[in-house]
């Protein structure tokens, strides 16, 4: 697989309109810049921290699985 392009994807966007929340609001009480967070909800991110995503799941009140999941592979994409 391509390292530009994963399949895990990000929910971001729909927890924050859920919660009624901005993403400048959610930056300052996690403790992140907005720019990081708007790379993680747009789905550009390569990797997050574990404490960044313990802060992201503290401050929305849900859990990893509810800011993430992972898209199938598509059967032309195969196994490697």
């Amino acid at each position: 697989m391509d390292d530009d392009h994963h399949r895990v994807v990000c929910h971001l966007d729909r927890i924050l309109a859920d919660r009624q929340m901005t993403l400048a609001e959610l930056a300052n009480r996690v403790g992140v810049t907005v720019v990081n967070l708007s790379i993680l909800k747009n789905g550009r991110a390569r990797a997050i921290r574990f404490s960044t995503l313990t802060a992201l799941c503290d401050v929305l009140g849900c859990q990893p699985g509810d800011l993430l999941s992972v898209v199938p592979r598509s059967r032309d994409q195969g196994s490697s």
